[in-house]
């Protein structure tokens, strides 16, 4: 069974940063590409970044390009989410996601679709005040 715990969220101010980790337990990590996504109140989960097995192929939202870097250590089982340049507008819930079937494809595969995903963190809240 896999496990995924999310760390990192907390209250930022508008235009402050923050790194989301998410360390990942009882399987191999490096053979399964990741995502995250994010839940705002009141509205549907929404894609935010993925990268693959090896971490040499990412995938943004466009909500968040250019702001959002995803990366991942597997010698440290662990997969991290810096946001910069934060708005009110990032404030939600911030899971991260693990997709077994990413297993079975070359290592540049991704998907952005909640769907593929088949484990989930608890969640870290994150808060921006403007």
């Amino acid at each position: 069974q896999v496990q995924l715990v999310e760390s990192g969220g907390g209250l930022v101010q508008a235009g402050g940063s923050l790194r989301l980790s998410c360390a990942a337990s009882g399987r191999t990590f490096s053979s399964y590409a990741m995502g995250w996504f994010r839940q705002a109140p009141g509205k549907e989960r929404a894609f935010v970044a993925t990268i693959s097995r090896s971490g040499g192929s990412t995938s943004y939202a466009d909500s968040v390009k250019g702001r959002v870097t995803i990366s991942r250590d597997n010698a440290k089982n662990t997969v991290y989410l810096q946001i910069n340049s934060l708005e009110p507008e990032d404030t939600a819930v911030y899971y991260c996601a693990l997709t077994s079937m990413s297993t079975y494809f070359s290592d540049t595969y991704l998907v952005s679709s909640g769907r593929s995903y088949d484990y989930w963190g608890q969640g870290t809240q994150v808060t921006v005040s403007s």
